[in-house]
């Protein structure tokens, strides 16, 4: 359905039908609950601090034996801001926080996989990309340096290529 056709149809609807079918929506789709939960109560630093309690349990399990490691979870959470329109500070912090918590990690139990090191790059530099969009480098910039300290400290495989970016973004 079109966006066109979509406010025809709700143009016709009467004013309970609608009521009824946004209700609807809320109770069935979860996203449109979270969506709906954020508009009228914007917490926004909850939302960062929960998703940052969930990364760090990816890398520092509370309740299991063996960390997953996954990217996948910060990445959904920072995707879910950026749909909501979190302020691009928090969604930088938690960013920023995903690979500074995975380098915490790899300094007490080195990673032998190629893929993480590959993996973390990405986040990497998805994080400077929106950093410079939104105008933050300057503000994140003593995170962003002490990231790179610590690939170069802890002899990351791919440490050239986080200086090759830090170069292409910084300078």
């Amino acid at each position: 359905m079109s966006k066109r056709a979509l406010k025809k149809y709700l143009a016709d609807l009467e004013k309970e039908a609608l009521e009824e079918q946004i209700i609807d929506l809320y109770e069935r789709i979860p996203q449109v609950k979270v969506f709906y939960d954020f508009v009228f109560n914007p917490k926004e630093e909850k939302l960062v601090e929960d998703a940052k309690i969930k990364i760090s349990n990816e890398y520092f399990p509370l309740k299991r034996k063996r960390p997953r490691k996954r990217r996948s979870v910060a990445q959904n959470y920072i995707k879910q801001f950026k749909t909501l329109g979190v302020d691009p500070k928090l969604v930088s912090d938690v960013m920023l926080y995903n690979i500074e918590i995975a380098q915490t990690y790899t300094a007490s139990y080195p990673i032998r996989q190629e893929a993480f090191y590959k993996s973390i790059y990405n986040s990497f530099q998805d994080a400077l990309q929106f950093i410079t969009y939104h105008h933050l480098l300057e503000e994140l910039s003593s995170r962003i340096e002490s990231i790179l300290d610590n690939v170069q400290a802890q002899d990351w495989i791919n440490a050239h290529y986080f200086e090759e970016l830090m170069d292409r973004y910084v300078d």
